[in-house]
């Protein structure tokens, strides 16, 4: 079995085609966006006559050339081109049209403005002393907190700060637009949500969805930045597109694309939480607030997720979150792989590192105190979700052994006595996660898959998913090779495109194998019902009176086959649970062969059989939609199943900090993950290396650093993602066997987010480190380790000696 990346060898060979590798179009034109450098302003000025004047330069756009200038994901409310306020610095005001390149950017450069500056929020305690909101409070609760928590014989409550992460993504946002005959478009983007893009330039445009096709062939990345913020500026380009009925191009640079683009949400959780001798929670609180950034975009669904991961890995029997989030002037904040999940972990996950400090206990026993059990009704989430296939217990055993944490913690106590001559402090921790899969807006949990086998044998394979790097092709064309019994290499994954697969759910909440890997197995296995019964007939008939040689003539009666009734809900329908194939009508394919299980040595080729049905008329096509069933959660009362499963997994961090620098190095990482069985193992486990690095770096370096609302850390110069230096010197990742999800195809679990979140094991370890010293211990709770998120050198050097800084925080 084949089990590379379906693209490795093109990205080898330089051979891969992104959106600028599309050659150039005889008379393409180039866009370039004029934004603000404002956070909050109104535009009183704005002239192009320089800039009109620029050799090459055909036009220049601004709102009123939209059919219709107002665009967004959950809520319509962020204007395409800004008219007569600028809300964020990086929103855009004006589109430059030139011949080349360079010609659009001296345009820009002279272009005319002049704002009247108005307040701005840049803090989420200014929004909220504003009432500046998107949206109102939601709020899950179960049990009784307030009496839980007078009651407790231990409280405890404190705040939660963190910020923001950006994307980096290696391609830029980028569109190219072909106009096309009959006043179609036809749109190539980086983008994880083709129907999204589709509905954004139809709109912004006045035309129908009939008339623009949006195709993704693949992505230099996403991380979800191009769930929803790709839109946008593809409607950028097919208005110069139509405007000038010649192919548009807009590619943004890597400084435009970060100044533009939102991030992942910051956030600032307040919490309180009462608990017993033991450490075990009795009552929880949180408030949750984040950074929507000027506009919606998704922030509502992303608060939705932190809510509904408070709990992370434990049962809490009295629990009441609420979410708000505020509308600042930054740029629109978005999708960000773990979506509001992290957000929800960090919290719990610090609450717990501080119980433990209360009482003077081993972080990890507190966690094991707390994790869900089936025993004593300790398996329901607070907004009722029963968790099935609860593996949380075997996890944090079987990863406690297998990394030696007891042991590691003796010694790194040792270690730690010495701290003042070595200049090291060590610090360990282990994390879990409990990460719910599906969207959490129902409608979205859906995906539709057309799949054509040729007359050679050979296959194409048409779903929604987009391919971003993360494997989604090869696991999907793995899924429907080894159901017809065939190499890897026999099936072809087509571009995404939406005159294929129309009304697709975005590429995100690690859902892209799960629904349309369904779809295209469902497909698959209506085409391979048909064929098993058309090899029946074949084995009782000489094969001088097959099709291939009587066709022509006519002389022999066609056969004829029935259909598969229709389903879109059950994946695994009519599968072995053990191989995860299906078998009809006791006709087997496999190795390119297709058999009878009581007559193995009787054969024909898979490639004979589909001749043979198409001269039979015997359709080699088909196309299913799936849908994911028993999702109830109900937004209003915040009750119900959420999700279809929950993707579990734990991580034990070491790292060291150096007294002097505060720098951290991570010494050691061991992953254990429940990924049920999965499609591609070697792509799961760099799927969990990638991710965990990822949350790595959002804990650690990725501070993302404004002045008056602008981004000033915008290249890889002043903004630090974790480089091969950084990651685990010791990396260890392994993953669980289990093979009792019934609930998902062929019994795998996603592995796109959750181990981002495995990630918080690297700053719940810096806590423990800093708890080490003299000033943190035995003096909970009036001294603890005050980490933000990210725990930059400064942050920690902050910690570590806080006296030393107070001069710049005001105190001195």
């Amino acid at each position: 079995m084949k089990f590379s990346h379906d693209s490795a060898h093109t990205h080898v060979c330089g051979k891969s085609e992104f959106i600028d590798d599309r050659p150039i179009t005889h008379g393409e034109l180039h866009v370039e966006v004029f934004y603000s450098t404002e956070a909050h302003a109104k535009i009183s000025k704005l002239n192009f006559d320089a800039a009109l004047k620029v050799p090459g330069v055909m036009g220049i756009f601004t709102a009123k050339d939209f059919h219709h200038n107002i665009w967004g994901t959950i809520f319509q409310d962020q204007p395409l081109l800004a008219e007569k306020e600028v809300n964020f610095v990086g929103e855009t005001i004006a589109l430059i049209a030139a011949e080349s390149r360079e010609a659009a950017k001296d345009a820009r450069a002279l272009i005319q403005i002049t704002y009247e500056k108005l307040p701005a929020y840049l803090s989420v305690d200014a929004a909220k002393a504003a009432k500046s909101f998107i949206a109102g409070v939601r709020k899950i609760e179960r049990g009784d907190v307030e009496k839980a928590y007078i009651t407790a014989p231990h409280r405890l409550e404190g705040k939660i700060v963190i910020r923001g992460q950006d994307h980096f993504y290696l391609e830029s946002q980028a569109t190219v637009v072909y106009p096309k005959e009959d006043g179609q478009l036809e749109v190539h983007v980086s983008a994880q949500h083709p129907t999204e893009v589709q509905h954004v330039v139809t709109h912004g445009l006045g035309l129908n969805s009939k008339d623009v096709t949006v195709i993704v062939k693949r992505m230099g990345g996403g991380f979800g930045g191009k769930e929803s913020q790709a839109a946008p500026f593809a409607a950028y380009a097919a208005l110069v597109a139509q405007k000038f009925n010649r192919s548009a191009r807009i590619v943004l640079t890597k400084d435009d694309d970060m100044i533009m683009t939102g991030k992942r949400n910051p956030f600032e959780n307040i919490y309180r939480v009462g608990f017993d001798h033991d450490g075990r929670i009795l009552s929880l609180e949180v408030d949750f607030f984040s950074d929507g950034g000027a506009y919606a975009d998704l922030s509502t669904s992303i608060m939705e997720r932190a809510m509904l991961h408070a709990d992370n890995a434990y049962y809490i029997p009295n629990v009441k979150v609420t979410g708000q989030v505020c509308r600042t002037h930054y740029h629109p904040h978005t999708a960000f792989r773990g979506f509001g999940g992290p957000k929800g972990v960090a919290t719990i996950e610090k609450i717990i590192e501080e119980i433990a400090h209360a009482l003077g206990k081993d972080a990890l026993d507190i966690r094991k105190l707390n994790c869900y059990t089936d025993q004593g009704g300790r398996d329901v989430t607070h907004y009722s979700q029963k968790v099935e296939n609860n593996c949380l217990p075997r996890l944090f055993d079987q990863l406690e052994k297998s990394s030696d944490y007891r042991s590691r913690r003796t010694q790194l106590e040792k270690q730690n006595k010495d701290a003042e001559k070595t200049r090291l402090l060590h610090g360990l921790s282990l994390t879990a996660v409990k990460f719910g899969i599906s969207f959490t807006t129902r409608f979205l949990n859906q995906a539709n898959a057309m799949v054509i086998i040729h007359k050679d044998g050979s296959l194409q394979v048409s779903t929604g998913a987009t391919e971003m790097g993360q494997g989604v092709n090869a696991r999907i064309a793995q899924m429907v090779a080894s159901e017809l019994g065939l190499s890897r290499d026999d099936v072809r994954m087509m571009p995404t495109t939406t005159d294929k697969n129309a009304n697709t759910s975005p590429t995100a909440a690690s859902s892209g194998t799960d629904l349309n890997g369904a779809a295209a197995l469902i497909a698959t296995r209506k085409i391979k019902a048909r064929l098993s019964q058309l090899a029946i007939a074949l084995f009782d008939l000489p094969e001088a009176r097959w099709a291939r040689h009587t066709a022509g003539l006519g002389t022999e009666a066609e056969i004829h086959v029935s259909e598969l009734p229709p389903q879109n809900y059950d994946s695994n329908l009519d599968a072995d649970w053990k191989s995860g194939i299906a078998t009809y009508h006791d006709v087997v394919f496999e190795g390119g062969q297709v058999f009878r299980t009581k007559h193995p040595n009787h054969k024909i080729s898979f490639a004979s059989l589909v001749h043979e049905a198409y001269h039979h008329r015997i359709s080699l096509s088909d196309y299913a939609h799936y849908l994911i069933p028993g999702l109830s959660f109900n937004k209003l009362t915040g009750r119900g199943n959420a999700f279809l499963y929950f993707t579990q997994g734990v991580a034990a961090s070491e790292v060291s900090i150096d007294l002097d620098t505060g720098e951290v190095k991570v010494l050691r990482a061991d992953i254990l993950m429940d990924l049920g069985r999965p499609v591609n193992q070697p792509l799961d486990i760099g799927q969990v290396s990638g991710a965990f690095v990822q949350g790595m770096g959002w804990v650690t370096t990725e501070k993302l650093h404004y002045r008056n609302g602008a981004l000033l850390s915008h290249a890889p110069s002043t903004y630090k993602i974790p480089s091969i230096q950084d990651t685990p010197r010791i990396f260890n990742i392994e993953l669980l066997e289990n093979d009792q999800n019934f609930a998902n195809v062929r019994g795998t679990k996603a592995v796109g987010e959750p181990p981002l979140l495995l990630g918080i094991s690297v700053w719940t370890a810096i806590h423990d480190a800093l708890k080490q010293r003299t000033e943190y211990k035995n003096k909970f709770p009036s001294v603890f380790p005050k980490l933000e998120i990210p725990a930059t050198q400064e942050e920690i050097l902050r910690a570590l000696y806080p006296e030393k800084f107070s001069r710049w925080d005001g105190h001195a």
